[in-house]
């Protein structure tokens, strides 16, 4: 990533957490559940997913400027949040840290966790309702979308049956079909808001549905080869007694399976994204210093792949 693109994405992020903090003010409720909702949103992230909205909406001739496109990426991440604060309850993975701190559940307590996450999700859908500026029928898409990423056949059915995946063996196939409900299904909401922000055509749609399976599952394979290192923010070797792609397959066939992802990815975001390539290069570095990040922890088992 070259030092222009890299104050690009800091002039981006800065702008993304200035938006997130008004919709978010400090003081303006009292109480746990209000605290733990700021607590979890504002810590520092990758923000990968709201930086992705708004280079892939700019990439697709959406105007940076466009008011309310801010408001999506928040939402976006909102949702995020949320996912993340049930997905490290004592019921769910009973993880203890996140984003380098304790997790919300441990700092507030599990009522007031459930709680914080319901309020987000409702949240975010409140505002994408208000967002300045866009049209009514995209805010109703754009709602549409999100919902069906997180529901039942979305973002929940695939923490269900990560959750449960270890009691029946499963094989690789139901085990990508989990990773993509888990993780692809709101990179998938993600982007989508983005092409209808930036009124995308129907072919730029269905090639970023392609982008975001293939980018869900390259997240889940890395999240996958890195669960042991203590370099993540979160707990290690916190997908112990799971059934994942490494335990059933390997880490070298992993290793193979998520170059190929990655390739794949390219080739789905560049026939989307026409007009720009920032979404391109930002994916790239990001990528970049991942694999770089595993080959060098891995470097005893996969030499090969030096």
């Amino acid at each position: 990533m070259n030092v222009s693109h890299e104050e690009d994405v800091k002039t981006l992020l800065s702008s993304f957490e200035q938006r997130l903090e008004q919709l978010l003010p400090a003081g303006e409720q009292e109480g746990q559940v209000y605290a733990a909702m700021r607590e979890a949103t504002l810590v520092a992230g990758k923000r990968m997913r709201p930086l992705l909205l708004v280079m892939a909406a700019v990439d697709m001739g959406c105007e940076k400027e466009q008011p309310g496109l801010l408001d999506l990426a928040c939402a976006i991440e909102m949702v995020h949040v949320a996912s993340l604060i049930l997905d490290d309850m004592p019921c769910m993975d009973n993880a203890q840290q996140r984003r380098g701190r304790p997790t919300v559940h441990r700092q507030y307590g599990e009522n007031v966790a459930i709680l914080a996450a319901v309020a987000l999700l409702s949240h975010a859908f409140a505002v994408i309702s208000r967002a300045p500026a866009l049209p009514h029928d995209v805010k109703s898409c754009a709602i549409a979308e999100l919902a069906a990423s997180v529901g039942h056949l979305g973002l929940v059915q695939g923490q269900f049956r990560d959750l449960n995946e270890s009691q029946s063996s499963p094989g690789a196939d139901e085990i990508l079909m989990t990773n993509e409900l888990k993780t692809s299904s709101l990179f998938n909401a993600t982007l989508q808001l983005a092409a209808l922000a930036a009124n995308a055509s129907p072919q730029a749609r269905e090639r970023l549905r392609f982008f975001a399976r293939d980018l869900g599952q390259a997240f889940q394979l890395i999240d996958d080869l890195t669960d042991g290192s203590a370099t993540t923010g979160k707990d290690a070797h916190q997908d112990k007694g799971k059934s994942t792609l490494v335990a059933v397959l390997g880490a070298e066939n992993v290793w193979q399976r998520l170059h190929d992802h990655i390739h794949s990815a390219d080739q789905h975001l560049a026939t989307a994204c026409q007009r720009g390539n920032t979404t391109r290069r930002y994916i790239h570095a990001w990528f970049e210093k991942q694999l770089a990040l595993i080959s060098q922890s891995l470097r005893l088992s996969l030499p090969e792949c030096q």
